[in-house]
């Protein structure tokens, strides 16, 4: 007996932010799990269906089966003892332990494994790095005299990026410039084996890398979702993203019944 169907639309999994990592103020509730709405209006957008996974899940490969493509979006810090960094920094946001080891096994799984298309958010394009064996600069502030990546108060600001000509993200976007939201201070340092890096800014920070092994895999250091609603090429990245994952959905899914 069917009880569950596939929806038509392909269905793209989003990873949500850890149970304390935002405070969201509830007389009933201490811990919550959230993504912001930008995500889900983009994915939405380019015709696909949105679903949270958040973190905790020890089966990713059974979970895996029910969406047709994966956003690992952005966040806290990523902790510093996952690339013998410094745990003491003082510029660091709150840790999210669970949420760190939840997406580890996930981007490990997507990348091994190839069958399902990946976009990594800001935290995400750090978390992939750190994973496949790279390093992140704790403080962008420590290693560059002017902050191009957030504004005075910490939040967004909008800077240039650099795109490699050949890379899957210009063919994605259809430019090799763009105007980017931004309001990090981690970054890639320390490039991860069998990673490319295909976009820089103007100060050298690396904004984005793909896995040439990989058939579809773009993480960007910026949010694509704060701008897609008004700027095509960032809109772009989430309709290449369900239409790469539309030609993946499988039938529908028959379980027995209870």
């Amino acid at each position: 007996m069917a009880r569950y169907g596939r929806s038509a639309a392909p269905i793209i999994g989003i990873t949500t932010g850890g149970r304390r990592e935002k405070t969201i103020h509830s007389i009933h509730y201490e811990e919550h799990y959230h993504v912001p709405s930008l995500y889900v209006d983009a994915v939405r957008r380019a015709g696909g269906v949105p679903v949270m996974l958040p973190p905790g899940e020890p089966n990713w490969q059974d979970w895996l089966t029910a969406v047709d493509g994966v956003i690992i979006s952005g966040g806290a810090d990523v902790n510093p003892a996952a690339y013998a960094g410094n745990t003491g920094h003082a510029q660091l946001t709150a840790i999210d332990p669970e949420r760190d080891s939840s997406e580890m096994a996930l981007a490990r799984y997507v990348v091994e494994q190839k069958w399902k298309p990946v976009l990594c958010v800001c935290r995400g394009v750090q978390l992939l790095n750190v994973t496949l064996g790279g390093t992140l600069y704790e403080h962008i502030p420590d290693v560059r005299e002017r902050d191009l990546h957030r504004n005075e108060q910490g939040s967004w600001t909008v800077h240039p990026v650099g795109v490699e000509p050949d890379s899957l993200l210009a063919t994605v976007m259809g430019s090799t410039a763009v105007e980017t939201y931004s309001g990090h201070h981690q970054a890639v340092r320390d490039v991860a084996p069998g990673v490319r890096v295909v976009a820089t800014a103007p100060d050298g920070i690396v904004e984005a890398l793909e896995i040439p092994a990989h058939p579809w895999l773009l993480a960007v250091q910026w949010h694509p979702e704060v701008s897609a609603a008004s700027d095509p090429t960032q809109q772009r990245i989430f309709d290449a993203l369900v239409q790469v994952a539309a030609n993946r959905v499988g039938p529908p899914v028959t379980l027995a019944a209870d």
